[in-house]
């Protein structure tokens, strides 16, 4: 499914939005690639995916109107972006759209030419894609969710929870830059903390089953998962673990909370998708990616998965919880 050109506006059921005052080009149909590590979009609703959609429509884009979007899934597995990514510059897109960071590096070492968007990329400077965030120069640019101090803040909160731990286990993907980035960012913050850090390195969907359990034979009191494509994309198993085995867990994102996990603190998915989709527009208009700079997120948020602490007989000190922009009951 993932090789297919997929016309969703009978699945999103808004073929009839007025288009915005400015619609592009008459008679032009704009075809934009989305390359991800995650399951493709369509049929099924994505609410972070949505959220690029809806904004693409209010800025008078319209699938099966006069925009086609060519999706392209990784499904967890990064070996396969390279021959993704060469697919659609193939098809001549006129935009690539990626999510994280490993697609539009695989995306960027496929062209120099077409336009790319980082949707979410991590760390867009250390890793290469662009030069500066304010002169991103060549032809990617986006959004960017790397805020150095994240890593601390989101232990330091782990820590609160969970007072008396003294051995934090963090998963991490190591075929991504950021991912490691972020490890080194939590393993200087435990340090200052007190705490000992066992690692966890996966690179594809059958180092779960290995790495998970070592958490437990190495006796780690709570766990960290840095956000990346690939742990988002397994995000449930690994809630299921953490909650059979009672272990206190800390994510990146929302979505990993609403899954099942304990907590999460970072950037908001969905509002970086949206205005993902401003860059797009902006690109389709005549904008040179070079001189768009990359934005970081405006927009954090704790959330807390109630029933899961209920389950582990933890008590979330009052302190946090007023912290907490969500709590799930």
């Amino acid at each position: 499914m993932n090789r297919r050109t997929f016309l969703c506006g009978l699945t999103l059921g808004t073929l009839s939005a007025p288009l915005a005052v400015d619609a592009q080009q008459p008679g032009k149909v704009w075809r934009i690639g989305s390359l991800g590590m995650g399951h493709i979009p369509v049929p099924v609703s994505n609410p972070i995916w949505d959220a690029f959609l809806q904004q693409l429509r209010e800025l008078g884009y319209v699938e099966g109107q006069n925009i086609v979007i060519e999706y392209r899934s990784a499904e967890g597995r990064a070996e396969r972006l390279p021959d993704l990514a060469a697919e659609l510059v193939n098809l001549k897109v006129d935009v690539i759209v990626a999510g994280g960071t490993p697609p539009p590096l695989a995306a960027k070492h496929a062209t120099r030419t077409i336009p790319i968007v980082m949707a979410a990329a991590g760390d867009p400077v250390g890793s290469g894609l662009v030069a500066s965030l304010a002169r991103p120069g060549g032809n990617v640019t986006g959004l960017s969710t790397f805020t150095p101090e994240l890593a601390g803040k989101r232990l330091q909160l782990l820590k609160e929870v969970v007072p008396g731990v003294s051995r934090v286990a963090v998963l991490w993907n190591a075929a991504n830059p950021y991912a490691a980035l972020v490890t080194r960012e939590t393993e200087a913050a435990a340090r200052k903390l007190g705490v000992q850090v066992q690692s966890l390195e996966v690179r594809g969907p059958d180092d779960f089953e290995h790495a998970l359990p070592a958490a437990i034979r190495g006796r780690a009191g709570a766990l960290i998962v840095v956000d990346d494509p690939l742990t988002f994309l397994y995000r449930m198993r690994i809630a299921d673990f953490a909650a059979r085995n009672r272990l206190p867990a800390m994510y990146g994102f929302r979505e990993y909370a609403e899954a099942g996990g304990l907590m999460a603190f970072g950037a908001n998915l969905a509002d970086l998708y949206r205005r993902a989709a401003t860059y797009v527009d902006k690109i389709l208009k005549g904008a040179k990616p070079a001189d768009l700079p990359v934005e970081q997120p405006t927009k954090f948020e704790l959330v807390i998965n109630m029933k899961t602490a209920n389950a582990l007989g933890l008590t979330i000190p009052q302190s946090v919880l007023v912290r907490a922009d969500e709590i799930i009951q």
